[in-house]
């Protein structure tokens, strides 16, 4: 097990919070989209939601496969749980001095049921086969540079995620012609900017790892 100082559990503590409020950046931000190049459009969650599937990586990589699995159900249930509130919400009666705001409000948080279920369904997935496919390259294949083990563990994480969210949300809405090319599109960005952040990763390990405690990391 990891033995972790009151310091050591403070920086974990923020970590926790970082990936939290990237991936609710991503699930309620990502609405807007913006334009992109060659006429195409690009949603602005593909500035936070990379740093999602990072962050499992730089946890991974400083506290174990355990502690990255637990943010990955961390981010499960904080998800399930935002997405019930919602419903909830958009269920109770408006109050008349609260009508400026119903469209609005309804509109932004008024997920549907079938997309609600693919972002939990994508998530839960690809969250945990990128902490396995992590690990696969280190203590499988002895690749050592974390920034490449990070690249090839989110190249098919990333590709799982996007696959299985359009797959469930938008099967038979769109033409399977144009559901390939928004998921290889969407792909593409997201991994663009996974690569950018990279640098961020390494400030991050540095962050968390405390030089004056041994700690053994458990798989």
């Amino acid at each position: 097990m990891i033995q972790l100082t009151a310091h050591s559990l403070k920086k974990l503590l923020i970590a926790l919070a970082v990936y939290l409020t990237s991936l609710f950046a991503a699930n309620t931000l990502g609405l807007k989209i913006m334009p992109f190049i060659f006429g195409s459009h690009l949603s602005v969650a593909v500035f936070s939601f990379p740093v999602v599937f990072l962050m499992t990586d730089v946890i991974g990589e400083v506290y174990g496969k355990r502690t990255a699995k637990f943010f990955v159900l961390a981010g499960f249930i904080s998800t399930a749980l935002f997405i019930a509130y919602s419903f909830l919400s958009l269920a109770m009666p408006w109050s008349a001095d609260g009508e400026w705001a119903r469209q609005g409000y309804n509109q932004i948080f008024g997920v549907s049921a079938r997309i609600a279920i693919a972002s939990l369904v994508a998530f839960l997935i690809a969250e945990y086969q990128d902490v396995l496919s992590f690990f696969f390259f280190r203590e499988k294949l002895g690749i050592k540079l974390f920034w490449l083990r990070s690249l090839l563990s989110n190249l098919w994480s990333q590709l799982l995620d996007t696959t299985i969210f359009m797959v469930i949300a938008f099967a038979g809405v769109y033409s399977t012609h144009t559901l390939v090319s928004i998921i290889i599109t969407w792909w593409l960005y997201k991994m663009a900017m996974g690569a950018l952040y990279t640098p961020l990763s390494y400030l991050g390990i540095h962050f968390l790892r405390d030089k004056n405690e041994q700690a053994t990391s458990t798989t």
